[in-house]
C-alpha cells in the first residue's frame, strides 16, 4: 500500500530563481547542456555535461524514453464575426473534432466560427467544456490529413514562459519523436542527439520507448493550498509488450531502470504492481507523485529543472527529499545553470554506489 503525505503545502516546494536563468532558447547543439548529477540518498553533487551520461551509466541500465512528438497545435487566426483569435489544441476527440483553449474565448458561444490561413482551415464551437476548453469542428480544403494542414498553419506551443519566438520547430521534438499527440515536449529527452543514443547503445545500455501524449496541464500551476487537494490533469500513454518485457528482465536480472524524464516515469509507476512487475497497456493516466509515495519501478531519473510549486518538483522530491532538491537547485542557480523546457539537465540515481 503506498501512503502518501496528504499534510504537505505546495508553499513548501518554492524556491527563489532569478529570471535571467530561464533559458528562452536551445543550444547550438543538445547535448552540450549541463549536467547536474544528484546522489538521490547521500544528496553529494557533481557537475558534467550531457555530452558525458555515458559515464555515468551502467552498461545493462535501461533508459526508458518518451517517444512522443509534439503537434504544431497552436493556430492563429480570426473569428468569423471580426477580430484575431488564438487556438491551442489539446486533445483529439474524433478525426475532426479536438478539445482546444481558445483566446479571447469568452465571447465564442457554440456555433462561433473561426479561419485560419486564409480560410484554408475552419473550426466551429460545437461544446463549452471546463475550464474555458471549447470542443471544436474542423474542416478543411482538399483530401489530405489533418496533421499536413496543421503542418503547414500551426506553431509549436511553447511554455508561456518562453518569450522569445523559435526559429526551428525540429528544437521542439526529441530526436526520437515518434508518436503525434503532445501538446508540450517531453524535455528531458531534449538534450539527446543520435550519436549520443549510438554511443550509449555501444556501452551495453538499452534504449527502450513509451509513449505519452504530455498535456498542458503541466504548465498549469497549483491551486490548491494542500498538495492533497490537488487533481492531477489525465494524459494518454501506451507501453508495448515488448518493452515491458525488456524492463521486467532487467529488473529481475538487478538491472537500473532511468526514466529520461517525469513522462516516462509516471507511466512507469502508473503499470508497475507492488511485486515490481509492470504490464502492457494503453490508456489515461493522472497519477500524482508526491513525498511519501513509494516507487516501484525506476531507479534513476534525468529530467529538467523544474518550475517552482510544480507537480514535478514535487515528483522529483518524492524519488529523492525536497532538502536533497533544493540544495541542488540552490547549487544549480549560483553555477548559473539553464532552467526549464530548453534548459540544463540533472540525474538524480545512486550514484555512490
Amino acid at each position: 500500500m503506498i501512503t502518501q503525505n496528504k499534510d504537505l503545502l505546495v508553499s513548501q516546494f518554492d524556491y527563489p530563481l532569478p529570471e535571467s536563468l530561464i533559458a528562452q532558447s536551445p543550444l547550438q547543439k543538445r547535448s552540450d547542456s549541463k549536467l547536474l548529477l544528484v546522489d538521490r540518498e547521500l544528496g553529494t553533487l557533481k557537475h558534467d555535461t550531457f555530452a558525458h551520461l555515458g559515464d555515468w551509466l551502467r552498461p545493462g541500465d535501461i533508459l526508458v524514453v518518451n517517444d512522443t512528438k509534439v503537434l504544431p497545435a497552436r493556430l492563429l487566426g480570426n473569428k468569423a464575426s471580426g477580430g484575431q483569435v488564438e487556438c491551442l489544441l489539446l486533445e483529439r476527440v474524433s478525426s475532426h473534432h479536438w478539445k482546444a483553449l481558445v483566446k479571447p474565448g469568452r465571447r465564442l458561444a457554440v456555433g462561433s466560427e473561426m479561419h485560419f490561413g486564409e480560410n484554408l482551415l475552419k473550426a466551429t464551437v460545437v461544446e463549452r467544456l471546463d475550464e474555458g476548453e471549447r470542443l471544436l469542428q474542423f474542416s478543411w480544403e482538399g483530401e489530405q490529413p489533418f496533421e499536413s494542414v496543421l503542418d503547414q498553419l500551426g506553431e509549436m506551443p511553447l511554455p508561456p514562459y518562453i518569450h522569445q519566438p523559435l526559429l526551428e520547430k525540429d528544437r521542439y521534438q526529441t530526436v526520437y519523436a515518434k508518436e503525434t499527440g503532445s501538446a508540450a515536449a517531453p524535455t528531458a529527452g531534449l538534450h539527446f542527439t543520435p550519436e549520443l543514443m549510438k554511443e550509449l547503445q555501444g556501452l551495453g545500455i538499452e534504449i527502450v520507448s513509451l509513449t505519452l501524449h504530455v498535456g498542458l496541464g503541466t504548465f498549469r500551476p497549483v491551486k490548491a493550498e494542500r498538495i492533497s487537494e490537488h487533481k492531477m490533469h489525465s494524459e494518454y500513454y501506451e507501453l508495448s509488450q515488448t518493452a515491458a518485457e525488456q524492463i521486467n528482465r532487467a529488473k529481475q536480472e538487478g538491472r537500473r531502470i532511468i526514466a529520461v524524464g517525469t513522462t516516462s516515469c509516471r507511466v512507469l509507476e502508473s503499470l508497475t504492481d507492488e511485486q515490481g512487475v509492470i504490464r502492457a497497456a494503453r490508456g489515461w493516466t493522472d497519477i500524482f507523485i508526491y513525498p511519501g509515495y513509494r516507487f516501484r519501478c525506476i531507479d534513476g531519473l534525468i529530467t529538467n529543472f523544474h518550475l517552482p510549486k510544480s507537480t514535478l518538483l514535487m515528483l522529483i522530491s518524492a524519488f529523492s527529499s525536497w532538502e536533497i532538491v533544493y540544495n541542488g537547485y540552490m547549487e544549480a542557480i549560483k553555477q548559473e545553470y539553464r532552467f526549464f523546457s530548453f534548459g540544463d539537465a540533472s540525474f538524480f540515481a545512486n550514484h555512490s554506489r
